[in-house]
C-alpha cells in the first residue's frame, strides 16, 4: 500500500523529483497553451510537484488521502476535490487507486491532466497476472489510450493529447511505453 514509508522511500529527497516536477509542469502548460492562474493536484505525495507549480501558478491546491504529507502554508489542502473550480486538476500516479472514478465528470475545471500505468491491450493473461504495475487492491483501474479516452469522453472531457513523456526518467526495460500521459479538456 502507499503509505508514508513507501513514499518517503521511493520519491522523497530523489535527484528525479524536481526533474519530474517541471517535466509535469511543462506538459501542463505545453497541452493547454498557457500557464493556468489554478492548479490541484490530486494526489500530491511529497508535493514536489505543487511547490514547483507554486513559483509559476497564483493559485495552487493539494488533495492526498490521510495520512498525507503536510503541505507548507501556502498551498491549500482541499478536503472535497469536486467543490473547488480550478483551470487544472492533475492526477499524477493517482487517479487508477480510487475505488470509483466517475466523480470524473464532477470536477469543476477546465483541463484534466493525467499519468498511470500504460496497459496493453492484446496483451496474455500471464502478461497481465505478472505485469509490475498490477498491484491488486491498489491499481484498481488499468488502462491504455483508448480505453482512457473513451472513459474521459463519457465523462465530458475530449483528448487535447497523449504522451510517454515521464519515459524520459522512468525508462521501462522492455522499452514499451511505460507511464501514460494524457491532457483532457471539458467539453
Amino acid at each position: 500500500m502507499y503509505d508514508r514509508e513507501y513514499t518517503v522511500d521511493r520519491y522523497i529527497n530523489k535527484p528525479t523529483n524536481d526533474i519530474m516536477s517541471y517535466l509535469r509542469l511543462g506538459y501542463v502548460v505545453g497541452s493547454i497553451g498557457y500557464v493556468p492562474k489554478s492548479i490541484l493536484d490530486v494526489g500530491y505525495g511529497s508535493g514536489n510537484f505543487l511547490q514547483t507549480c507554486a513559483g509559476f501558478i497564483d493559485c495552487v491546491y493539494g488533495n492526498d488521502i490521510p495520512p498525507a504529507f503536510s503541505l507548507p502554508k501556502e498551498i491549500p489542502f482541499v478536503e472535497n476535490i469536486t467543490d473547488l473550480e480550478v483551470d487544472v486538476i492533475t492526477f499524477f500516479d493517482s487517479l487508477e487507486h480510487f475505488p470509483d472514478i466517475e466523480f470524473v465528470k464532477d470536477l469543476k475545471c477546465k483541463y484534466v491532466v493525467i499519468s498511470l500505468p500504460w496497459c496493453y491491450n492484446g496483451e496474455s493473461d500471464e502478461w497481465f497476472l505478472n505485469w509490475k504495475h498490477r498491484r491488486p487492491d491498489e491499481h484498481l483501474w488499468h488502462f491504455n489510450e483508448k480505453s482512457l479516452a473513451a472513459f474521459m469522453d463519457r465523462q465530458g472531457y475530449e483528448l487535447v493529447n497523449f504522451s510517454n513523456i515521464e519515459d524520459k526518467i522512468r525508462v521501462d526495460v522492455n522499452l514499451k511505453p511505460n507511464i501514460l500521459t494524457a491532457c483532457f479538456k471539458k467539453r
